[in-house]
């Protein structure tokens, strides 16, 4: 209903661009630290249009690289990753020294001497008196 209050204005038509200049505004997108808007400002492009074109680019650059199509027979396998076992030998050594436990009441202080090779013992005899 409302469609015919709205006309395009007359003489207005899509721009088109060629191939090899959508290649090298691609191409300078792609290097190292531009910036597509930037690219797209210096070449009186809108930068949405040309993200789409980069987009573009590199999904059928990505269709033709996973078909195979152009790849080279020549080329490496890339590098794959090998397990490797490394063993760590921690020498069996009875540590020394003994535990110390203080324990300080109102009217005494109570320390008790462990030696640190019966620590599981010392620790039970804890949990127990702690009860």
């Amino acid at each position: 209903m409302y469609a015919n209050l709205i006309k395009a204005p007359r003489g207005r038509r899509r721009r088109t661009y060629s191939e090899d200049f959508k290649a090298q505004v691609i191409a300078a997108c792609l290097q190292p630290g531009v910036s597509i808007a930037g690219v797209a400002l210096a070449n009186g492009l809108n930068a949405n249009l040309l993200r789409r074109w980069v987009k573009e680019s590199a999904e059928q650059k990505s269709a033709v690289d996973s078909s195979g199509a152009d790849t080279d027979l020549g080329a490496p396998p890339p590098p794959t990753l090998v397990p490797v076992a490394v063993a760590v030998s921690v020498p069996e050594v009875e540590p020394a020294g003994d535990i110390k436990i203080e324990i300080h009441r109102p009217q005494a202080v109570f320390e008790i001497t462990w030696p640190v090779s019966q620590a599981a013992s010392c620790a039970q005899w804890l949990r127990d008196l702690l009860r």
